[in-house]
């Protein structure tokens, strides 16, 4: 699976907004890609997501 730049920073910012969890990009990768083949299947689907290695100014700029 694969997921587009602009699908890893909706996942950023939803684990930050929903979660309060810092996540960094490719952290996010397993979420996006899965988000968007499970999208209304009615999957219970799993994801392991890591890293929280991001620079407070990126992480800042995909909040907005």
């Amino acid at each position: 699976m694969t997921a587009t730049d602009d699908e890893l920073i909706v996942g950023v910012r939803d684990f930050a907004l929903t979660l309060k969890a810092v996540i960094e990009p490719t952290g996010a990768l397993g979420f996006a890609a899965a988000r968007r083949e499970a999208a209304g299947s009615g999957l219970r689907v799993g994801v392991i997501v890591s890293g929280g290695n991001i620079d407070p100014t990126r992480l800042a700029a995909y909040l907005q």
